[in-house]
């Protein structure tokens, strides 16, 4: 059941020789760089108390439309927002950049034009959309991954919407759809794209794109991102899904280890307590397991818990869940052993975020819950409804908080970005 390599059947072929190790930059507690926030966790900065309570009319400071549709959360640099959306009327692919305290449009820059949407025989799910990555930055430039005429491509915008470069990683065969966001490390941007027809993850020089790193990916279908954590003394870049927990060099791609501990196909991404890697996924196998980050393979425990798409949380000892099919739930990392569950209602795709010991999370109804990181019991402090659906998990900073929401109107889909705060 268990399988532990160090030497993996996977290639890792090293185009280029690290000469010169950049470090990864750092950000103020008031930016979010990438997916799940610089932390790469999903933990926002605890010194801060965004609103537990507003609906459409109360708390909400500016409401953006947004051109096209995504599921792609925003990222937040300075004055400034960055986040994509896809466009099949107008054939665009969009990486849009807006002013943070208004909402304006500074900038919209189109990443890729034509028919993007070409797919095979097998459509996407009817859940998906063609702009479901979150950009990351290194302060400099902003990256995003997007799916493009049958094939997955990272590029580079600078921060006044000039494309600098732009990559195809390989090939995509679409299966359920494309949303696996890149994220920086060094002197690297890292960019994954899992597929039935062979996938990789790939470790791009973030200046000039060119590649440093390459490693082959089983022919399989999977849509997690690589997540950068750091555990037994050293940094790992662990990758879960195609029937394998896989933990890379992040500078080189060599393999550290590689264990079963994993489903085929995976959406969420891994959360640490510095000892284990918590996996979970939805096909062909529900589960959740906590997986050693020793090297050793083990797997510590495992439950039958379908926690498919909303990414989990860790806090002191505990992992809270928003599952799938709307049951809040707490279990304590190092037994498996559940603490409580509780029925928040409704179907969750975005992952919830913490702030100090509060809980955000928001279902695809836009019904944001907030309760407590407390493994004692559930402990609710409100619900706040917005009019519309909400794919894209939200962003918290500066004590505001940044939704993304789908309405339908005159008959078609249009994306609103709010930005709601105390006084609004």
């Amino acid at each position: 059941m268990r399988r532990f390599a160090f030497a993996a059947s996977l290639v890792c072929i090293v185009v280029s020789a690290v000469t010169c190790i950049a470090q990864t930059p750092t950000f103020s507690e008031s930016d979010w760089p990438w997916w799940r926030g610089e932390s790469r966790q999903g933990i926002a900065a605890a010194n801060q108390d965004p609103p537990t309570t507003w609906s459409e009319t109360d708390g909400v400071i500016w409401k953006t439309p947004l051109d096209g549709h995504g599921h792609g959360s925003p990222i937040l640099l300075g004055d400034r927002m960055y986040l994509i959306s896809a466009d099949e009327e107008q054939r665009t692919q969009w990486l849009i950049c807006l002013d943070r305290q208004t909402g304006q449009e500074h900038w919209k820059t189109a990443v890729h034009r034509g028919e993007f949407f070409r797919v095979g025989d097998r459509q996407p799910n009817e859940k998906s959309s063609w702009a479901s990555s979150t950009p990351a930055t290194d302060g400099e430039r902003i990256f995003v991954n997007f799916y493009s005429d049958r094939a997955v491509h990272t590029s580079a915008v600078d921060m006044k919407g000039q494309i600098l470069w732009q990559r195809k990683l390989c090939d995509y065969q679409i299966h359920q759809g494309y949303g696996s966001s890149p994220t920086v490390y060094q002197d690297l941007v890292i960019a994954s794209a899992d597929n039935k027809g062979g996938g990789c993850i790939v470790g791009l020089d973030r200046t000039t794109g060119e590649v440093v790193w390459r490693r082959d990916r089983p022919k399989k279908p999977n849509y997690a991102s690589p997540i950068i954590l750091t555990m037994d003394g050293k940094d790992q870049l662990i990758m879960i899904g195609c029937d394998l927990v896989t933990s890379l060099h992040p500078s080189t791609g060599e393999v550290f280890w590689e264990t079963g501990g994993a489903t085929t196909e995976c959406v969420t991404s891994t959360p640490t307590d510095g000892k284990h890697i918590f996996t979970s996924g939805g096909y062909p196998k529900k589960h959740v397991a906590a997986v050693a980050a020793d090297g050793s393979g083990e797997v510590v425990w495992e439950t039958n818990t379908r926690a498919y798409v909303p990414s989990m949380l860790q806090r002191d000892g505990y992992l809270y869940l928003t599952l799938d099919a709307g049951v809040a739930m707490c279990i304590e990392a190092a037994s498996g052993e559940t603490m409580w569950k509780a029925r928040l209602g409704g179907t969750f795709t975005a992952s919830p975020v913490l702030v100090g010991d509060r809980i955000y999370a928001t279902n695809e109804s836009s019904e944001t819950t907030v309760f407590r990181a407390d493994p004692d019991a559930f402990d609710l402090v409100a619900k706040n409804q917005l009019n519309g659906t909400t794919f894209a998990t939200p962003v918290i900073c500066d004590g505001r908080v940044y939704i993304r929401v789908a309405k339908i109107e005159d008959d078609a889909k249009r994306d609103f970005l709010y930005c709601i705060g105390n006084g609004g």
